[in-house]
């Protein structure tokens, strides 16, 4: 038993350290990638069904076209709470934004679980897009 639990302790730390490794980069990097903040309010009681279609579906589809999935927030507190959900995404410049976002767009996927996921009505208010650089001296590069 001892012995299961050290190998899935050492499997989790190589697993992470992997990931982690993966998606952050040291300070001093040649080539810093291009993040977007994106923060989108829902329809009263649709915050369920965004959560449910990017968990199952949007995820996998911008990973496909190409976008680094960062972080994704769920509000803690305040009248945002169950109502807005923040994401941060990473791509390696705002040109391979731009066209993967044109590509995850025309998606026949994409269409069909938009189309799909709005049956009971608009999920999504409002949309805002932050682009940010990070700086120098940045730990997420």
């Amino acid at each position: 038993m001892q012995k299961l639990l050290y190998t899935t302790a050492l499997a989790a730390a190589i697993f992470g350290a992997g990931y982690w490794f993966g998606t952050v980069r040291p300070v001093h990097a040649a080539t810093p990638r291009f993040f977007e903040l994106r923060e989108y309010t829902t329809y009263d009681g649709k915050y369920p069904d965004i959560l449910k279609r990017f968990r199952e579906h949007t995820m996998t589809i911008f990973e496909k076209h190409g976008m680094t999935n960062v972080a994704y927030w769920n509000v803690a507190e305040g009248p945002e709470k169950d109502k807005v959900l923040y994401y941060l995404m990473a791509y390696p410049s705002r040109e391979a934004r731009e066209k993967s976002w044109k590509e995850f767009g025309a998606d026949p996927e994409w269409k069909a679980v938009q189309t799909k996921s709005e049956e009971g009505g608009k999920i999504v208010q409002k949309v805002v897009s932050i682009y940010l650089e990070p700086t120098d001296f940045s730990p997420l590069q």
